[in-house]
């Protein structure tokens, strides 16, 4: 084989998944948002896109009792997990402090030294799922041609 087809299906479910993310934007937010492309969070989930495709090429590849599989397949779970727990919990905490900030504009230039913190870092599990669904199809399309 020279190419790997894992490594190339995974990066074009990322590439898919945020360029996806443009016209999402549009729909739900009736707002043109091109820099949403390389931001993190937003529908859908680029790493689930990524660790879902990979997983369904290396399953289609190597099987789907190899070693490698099962590999593949605990590295989505755990992606995912991260990507809808600990992310998200760390954007809603910059947004609660973003408003705290906003409350306090006596003090907000010693509060915002740093600038406002990013918010969109996690998901939503519909952004999660919606990510994974997008990845297992490229998975399956790929390995197909």
């Amino acid at each position: 084989m020279i190419f790997n087809i894992p490594l190339i299906t995974a990066l074009i479910s990322i590439a898919a998944a945020q360029m996806l993310k443009i016209p999402i934007y549009l729909l739900t937010k009736r707002k043109l948002n091109i820099k949403i492309v390389v931001s993190t969070g937003g529908m859908p989930s680029s790493h689930s896109a990524a660790v879902c495709s990979l997983a369904a090429s290396v399953g289609l590849i190597d099987g789907f009792h190899s070693s490698m599989f099962a590999i593949a397949v605990l590295f989505s779970v755990i992606t995912m997990y991260d990507a809808m727990g600990i992310r998200r919990h760390a954007g809603t905490h910059a947004t609660i402090l973003n408003r705290i900030i906003r409350l306090f504009p006596a003090h907000s230039n010693e509060l915002q030294e740093e600038g406002t913190l990013k918010e969109m870092l996690g998901h939503r599990p519909i952004e999660v799922c919606a990510g994974a669904l997008l990845g297992v199809v490229i998975g399956l399309l790929i390995n197909e041609l």
